[in-house]
């Protein structure tokens, strides 16, 4: 299970800090690790701060984008603020939002999404998931360490798949239940856009309407079985339309 659940760090401008993140991992038993385009990396300083973890960080994936890492994902978590102009649905304490990432982690691929040191994860990054987590602090000095916030997240993802329920506890929901990946998420609201395009309801660039309604997906969280049905709808409107 734990072999489902991936670290994804955004353009980390530290290369100490990827190596401080793979311990941390490692020490929770997560090995997957993916760098969206980092400052600098490969980098010795990545090697030396991972003090026993070298291998992840050999093993680390670069990609070219959030979009492209969590593809394959079904969950996947933002570490930030809460961001009420996005309104995703946000877990405020870490160790809830783990029983549900371990939930998935089953039998689907998940995700924990970190951002920059400075600045964190922007807004379209953020749409790039499908939830949030905060991590409660002091609110008079709630500055965590990129590599901190890792282990912290890292840590209540281990000890809720330690308390998980048996295989035997509880039953595997079918695969036409389960949450759709990001990938099939985003082909739906492409396809979504092309519909409401073609049919006149957008007649000039809405960026807040189709933003409205990726956030009320986001909160609906549809099954595959679902997202199919609405894919479905979406092509008869198509057919019916190009039939005119």
């Amino acid at each position: 299970m734990l072999t489902n659940i991936r670290i994804v760090l955004v353009q980390t401008y530290h290369p100490g800090n990827i190596g401080a993140s793979a311990r941390a991992m490692k020490t929770m038993g997560i090995d997957d690790l993916v760098l969206v385009t980092p400052r600098r990396f490969p980098d010795p300083e990545a090697t030396r701060l991972a003090a026993g973890a070298q291998d992840l960080v050999e093993g680390a994936r670069v990609v070219e984008s959030l979009t492209e890492a969590v593809a394959d994902c079904v969950m996947v978590v933002g570490a930030s603020a809460r961001l009420r102009s996005l309104p995703l649905p946000h877990f405020d304490e870490p160790e809830v939002m783990a029983r549900e990432l371990v939930s998935h982690a089953g039998h689907d691929r998940v995700a924990l999404v970190f951002g920059r040191e400075r600045f964190g994860l922007t807004n379209d990054e953020i749409r790039c998931c499908s939830h949030q987590v905060s991590i409660p602090a002091n609110p008079d000095y709630g500055i965590l360490n990129l590599s901190q916030a890792v282990q912290v997240l890292a840590y209540e993802t281990f000890k809720a798949w330690r308390q998980r329920p048996q295989s035997g506890d509880s039953p595997i929901s079918p695969a036409a239940e389960r949450m759709p990946t990001r990938q099939q998420i985003d082909h739906f609201h492409a396809h979504l856009g092309r519909v409401m395009r073609q049919s006149g309801f957008l007649t000039q660039p809405h960026a807040r309407t189709e933003a409205h309604l990726h956030a009320l997906f986001a909160r609906a969280q549809p099954s595959r079985r679902e997202l199919s049905l609405l894919r479905g709808l979406l092509a008869s409107l198509e057919r019916d339309s190009t039939a005119q």
